[in-house]
């Protein structure tokens, strides 16, 4: 879903100057958040927005989301602290913002490298449907991603997909497969606030049909030692993913929010010619993860 911000909202927004945002560990302070949601609820339609922001989320056939924040970024600037403080308080509304990577930022940067391996979300490539902290016990319950700037060669779009539509289109023996702890990917340290490590693990986690995390990434079949059988249900899932996709282009100031207990996201490839891009002109977007409040059933 797309969810444009009504005018009268974006004129209070563009007057308002949040202060600046303190961190508990990795997590964005309670009392940052009450501050900031003290001063936005006064906003007109603040509330109304947010609410429609979380149907989005979590509602019945909802998992995404994107806000059109594009005039606010025109407004401010889109380097402007101003601004990421607002989208900070939109992201607060939904979930704890916090910081997997001690190393980074509360927001961290994802660029664009022509010589990264092009499958990583900083390369040129087709990065393929994946959630995020696939191997963390705890992975984010929601990841964010804010448009700085587009291919300015035209590529890239973001594709994302019902997880759990997928898993029911598939055979029952394939999904018994996949609720085997058969599967592993990727490194694991200096990490916070995403539990343990978890290998192997199932794809699927024992939940009840429909609900629960689809521990899948479609770079395990290429760089992780697989059993043939969980590795042809592993890519039966892959195929389905890619059969219900839906594609679409961020817009600077856009804020996607994906619903990691509900849909896996990932992106085509950037266009040809990126390495005569300049690195300041080149693809920007910043990503932010979010935990879901304890007791909130929303996410589940």
């Amino acid at each position: 879903m797309f969810i444009d911000i009504p005018s009268k909202l974006e004129a209070a927004l563009i007057d308002l100057s949040l202060p600046t945002w303190e961190l508990d560990g990795s997590f964005l302070a309670r009392s940052t958040i009450a501050e900031y949601r003290t001063e936005l609820t006064a906003a007109p339609r603040f509330e109304e927005v947010t609410a429609t922001l979380r149907h989005a989320l979590t509602g019945e056939g909802g998992g995404y989301a994107v806000l059109r924040l594009g005039n606010l970024a025109k407004a401010l600037g889109i380097d402007d602290n101003r601004f990421l403080r607002l989208v900070t308080g939109f992201a607060a509304e939904v979930a704890v913002p916090f910081s997997t990577f001690p190393r980074w930022p509360l927001w961290k940067d994802i660029g664009v490298k022509v010589d990264k391996d092009p499958g990583k979300s900083s390369g040129i490539g087709y990065n393929a449907f994946h959630m995020d902290l696939v191997n963390g016990t705890l992975p984010p319950d929601y990841t964010t991603l804010l448009c700085v700037r587009r291919d300015p060669l035209g590529g890239g779009p973001s594709i994302l997909s019902d997880a759990h539509a997928a898993v029911a289109r598939l055979s029952e023996d394939s999904r018994a497969l996949l609720a085997e702890s058969a599967y592993h990917y990727g490194t694991f340290f200096d990490l916070f606030g995403v539990g343990e490590e978890y290998k192997p693990f199932p794809i699927l986690d024992g939940s009840d049909p429909g609900e629960g995390f689809v521990r899948f990434t479609a770079k395990m079949l290429e760089r992780s030692e697989l059993g043939q059988a969980h590795a042809d249900a592993a890519r039966e899932l892959a195929e389905e993913l890619v059969r219900g996709q839906v594609s679409f282009m961020l817009q600077p100031g856009d804020y996607l929010i994906v619903n990691q207990r509900r849909f896996l996201h990932g992106r085509e490839a950037l266009h040809s010619g990126q390495e005569t891009v300049p690195v300041s002109d080149r693809r920007l977007l910043l990503q932010l993860f979010l935990r879901a409040r304890p007791g909130d059933g929303s996410a589940a």
